[in-house]
């Protein structure tokens, strides 16, 4: 087959899949309020997917369960460990879908445990349109754990290759605690040696955000100024190198939760949206 320049990918798909990814914060301060403030920003967003770091599950209740009712996104899978939020259960990555969820998993990143250890979390979507592989990652946190993060990202990317291949469209989310400009974050875009052979991914913000820095940690939050942290971009929505047809292409990215509801800012992180074509 002849490549064609105008069209390299064949006609592009012009319909899309909308993807959300927050780190909601577990338990932690007046949790309740935060959840409904959560609720309302996600149900205003309408995405098809949601991946949520930090979600707590205790006994019969987890927050997957209240946000997927809320929201109409009744398939998930929950993977996590013990939460260090006062009220206790647990505390990991939920993954929500619209659709039906197919091949599940989880991979533990590094060797590093407890709350500087990664996890990664897989689930397959099976959309209208085809499997959509869906991955929620949390990375190490503090700022000097760039070097475990690598380590964690070259076992994401492991995971991810081992997982699809080249027939449906891949995305990775959540809270990676790196700068766009860190190792870590330039080996997952391509801007360094890549994690995984083969895998590389498009950062949303950076494809189809509206050209601001889109701080997803920001001193301008109430809940993140006492850890007097710069202002940073943290939080991704990563695509893989588009299928056919475009599928996987960011078109729009925006923040979400940058702003209070009913007074309640909802978490110390902001999220993000992203539109892929789908």
């Amino acid at each position: 087959m002849t490549y064609d320049i105008e069209e390299p990918y064949g006609p592009l798909i012009e319909t899309t899949v909308r993807v959300a990814s927050w780190n909601v914060w577990d338990r932690y301060g007046p949790w309740a309020d935060r959840e409904a403030a959560i609720a309302a920003v996600l149900r205003d967003a309408a995405p098809d997917i949601a991946v949520l770091v930090e979600a707590w599950e205790d006994g019969g209740d987890s927050q997957a369960a209240r946000l997927g009712a809320a929201l109409g996104l009744p398939h998930a899978v929950f993977r996590g460990g013990d939460s260090g939020a006062p009220a206790g259960g647990r505390s990991g990555i939920a993954v929500l879908s619209r659709w039906p969820l197919g091949r599940t998993g989880e991979r533990r990143l590094g060797e590093r445990a407890g709350a500087g250890g990664g996890l990664a979390v897989h689930a397959r979507a099976d959309g209208p349109r085809g499997a959509l592989h869906v991955f929620g990652a949390a990375l190490g946190w503090k700022l000097n754990h760039s070097a475990e993060r690598q380590e964690q990202v070259r076992g994401l990317g492991a995971f991810v290759r081992e997982t699809t291949g080249r027939d449906a469209p891949v995305v990775v989310a959540g809270d990676f605690n790196a700068d766009p400009d860190s190792d870590e974050i330039r080996m997952l875009t391509g801007r360094a040696a890549v994690a995984a052979p083969g895998v590389v991914f498009y950062d949303a913000w950076a494809a189809a955000g509206d050209g601001t820095p889109g701080h997803t940690w920001s001193a301008a939050n109430p809940w993140t100024r006492p850890v007097l942290w710069p202002d940073r971009r943290i939080d991704y929505i990563f695509s893989a190198w588009p299928r056919a047809g475009g599928a996987g292409h960011p078109v729009r990215c925006a923040l979400l939760g940058d702003r209070p509801v009913g007074g309640v800012v909802p978490s110390d992180h902001y999220g993000v949206v992203a539109d892929l074509r789908y």
